[in-house]
């Protein structure tokens, strides 16, 4: 159990550690003007959206905007607090159980029409390229997807795992299964 706790905390903080630049240099630029950021960073956004043929990204509609804002002003700085905590270990920093919920929950959830355009929009009359048959739809699903599967595997463990109970809420535990 204690190496499959360690693993979960490595998964965790490396999600969230490398989430902060992607946030921060490549997510942002769908929200704020591309002469905030160097040449370089839009270069790559535009090969990226080329190359992958994200029109969310290339184009960003106004309920992706919305989201993105969402990442930038409500779960950017919470980045920083679950790096801190997961780098520590969820034995360690047991504050960290609803906070994760919460967060794991939201991202969940906008994720769901993400990944709903992607795979059910018609691309074919948009203003840039988008995926025009399914195995480009599911290559760009795979850049989305672990945006949802690592937080719901998030919020099981949060709500399940016994790294967030305390000692008495263990005892309590054994004493109700006996």
């Amino acid at each position: 159990m204690g190496l499959w706790r360690r693993f979960l905390d490595i998964l965790f903080f490396f999600y969230f550690f490398t989430h902060i630049p992607i946030a921060v240099f490549f997510d942002a630029q769908s929200v704020f003007p591309s002469h905030f950021f160097p040449r370089q960073l839009v270069t790559v956004r535009e090969w990226y959206c080329k190359s992958y043929r994200d029109a969310m990204m290339a184009d960003p509609p106004s309920w992706f905007q919305s989201l993105v804002m969402c990442e930038m002003f409500v779960q950017l700085p919470f980045f920083f607090v679950a790096s801190y905590g997961f780098f520590k270990g969820a034995k360690a920093c047991k504050w960290l159980r609803w906070p994760c919920v919460v967060y794991g929950t939201h991202v969940a959830t906008t994720l769901i029409p993400i990944i709903a355009h992607v795979l059910l929009h018609d691309f074919s009359s948009g203003k840039v390229p988008g995926p025009r048959n399914l195995q480009e739809r599911l290559t760009l699903l795979s850049f989305y997807s672990p945006y949802f599967v690592i937080p719901v595997i998030l919020v099981v463990d949060s709500l399940f795992s016994n790294a967030y109970k305390d000692k008495y809420e263990k005892k309590a535990l054994a004493k109700k299964s006996k």
